[in-house]
């Protein structure tokens, strides 16, 4: 959120109280400062960002007590600071029970790069999937209360407010790319959900932890963070041919229920994760639909396997959309198929990591690649030097081809 001068100052005053009021009690301050500059490979190689960040963790507990505030602050060149809270929130311990008040990011699932039963807290998407996952899953002010039963932990959260996922702004490289015949008129009339009670979301999760395997079960009531364009059409009487589209983005309500797991075979990891979504709205191209949208139920799950050979850290899985009940006049496709690979290694007594991330779409052919260098120069000083590149010309990496880019990332932690 880009803020007024007079609430950036409001801000800064906050936070400078915050740092001062814990400099005398050690630990209890910590936070890194970075560089982020990227280039793109293509055209006149502008700068797909520059980027200077300040992000502090305020943390101090006391008996049964404990708060901790994150703030943030994004400086881009020739542009307003963004200033914002990542987390705030409130700690009360009792017994058998664990309750956070406040504005908190919420990890949900075993997944890696996906989100599947994640969902609680929404995404900020400003970069697509590049910035770092907990700078793209967003805190949300919830109520989240831990009842543990030996080793399992059963967790309810309430969020009486409603936050979508934060989409790149107009202008930027990585908008998505709609296709329509005609250039459509946006109306945003619809896409408010109204805080109050009603339009509150409920999650629940049951975990447990067994020699055998660890396991979540979860369920949820709520608003589908990404918005259904639905689109209206407007049809000259006289020639019957099409003069103008109006589309309403709307979030709708979602059932959800799912669960993950992870166990040892061996030398191997297994992972599975899977949500049901009851709810859930498609576009399509029926001339019969009054907003070319058509609500169907929906299945997301994946298997992972993870592994270690010669000191290499390998990891992959297979990650699968389907709509049930499917009919061909859907826009998307019945069965959306992807898969990642994880390579990683450690060097120079754990100083130096290599990594390299790949997100393949089968169904488009289309993949995001993303090798990098870590380099630990001094302690909490590091150096990151890595790529984007995307392949393919379609689908959700492919609309991406023109955006491939080199970065560095400078960064010293406290």
């Amino acid at each position: 959120m880009r803020l007024t001068r007079l609430k950036r100052i409001v801000l800064s005053l906050i936070l400078a109280f915050l740092v001062s009021g814990v400099q005398a009690q050690p630990n209890s301050l910590t936070g890194y400062a970075r560089n982020y500059i990227g280039v793109l490979l293509q055209g006149d190689h502008e700068y797909s960002i520059i980027q200077n960040t300040l992000n502090l963790n305020v943390e101090q507990s006391k008996d049964r007590v404990a708060f901790k505030v994150n703030p943030y602050i994004y400086q881009y060149p020739n542009e307003d600071m963004e200033i914002g809270l990542r987390e705030a929130y409130l700690d009360m311990y009792f017994n058998s029970v664990d309750l956070r008040i406040g504005k908190q990011q919420i990890i949900w699932g075993k997944a890696d790069g996906v989100f599947i039963t994640d969902i609680v807290s929404p995404k900020d998407l400003s970069e697509f999937l590049l910035r770092d996952f907990d700078e793209i899953r967003m805190g949300v002010t919830s109520v989240k209360a831990d009842y543990y039963i030996g080793d399992n932990t059963f967790e309810i959260v309430w969020l009486p407010e409603f936050t979508p996922t934060v989409m790149p702004p107009e202008g930027s490289i990585w908008r998505p790319k709609y296709s329509f015949p005609v250039q459509p008129v946006f109306d945003h009339s619809r896409e408010k959900v109204t805080p109050s009670l009603e339009n509150s979301e409920f999650f629940a999760k049951f975990s447990a932890l067994t020699s055998l395997v660890d396991f979540e079960i979860m369920a949820g009531y709520a608003f589908d963070d990404d918005p259904t364009m639905h689109v209206v059409k407007s049809i000259n009487p006289a020639t019957h041919q099409l003069t103008g589209l109006t589309v309403y983005p709307e979030h709708h309500r979602l059932t959800i229920g799912g669960g993950s797991f992870s166990t040892t075979l061996g030398p191997f990891v297994l992972r599975g994760e899977g949500a049901y979504y009851n709810g859930k709205y498609f576009n399509s191209t029926d001339p019969k639909l009054p907003e070319s949208v058509v609500e169907k139920n929906y299945l997301h799950y994946l298997v992972g396997l993870d592994y270690t050979l010669w000191d290499i850290h390998l990891s992959s899985q297979f990650i699968q959309q389907a709509i049930l009940d499917y009919n061909p006049l859907i826009e998307k496709d019945e069965y959306d198929n992807m898969g990642t690979f994880l390579a990683s290694r450690d060097f120079l007594n754990e100083t130096l990591n290599l990594q390299l991330f790949i997100y393949y779409g089968f169904n488009n052919n289309d993949a995001l690649i993303r090798p990098k260098v870590t380099y630990d120069l001094a302690d909490g000083f590091e150096l990151l030097f890595g790529a984007n590149i995307f392949t393919g010309s379609a689908g959700w990496f492919g609309q991406y081809d023109n955006n491939d880019m080199v970065y560095s990332k400078i960064k010293y932690s406290f």
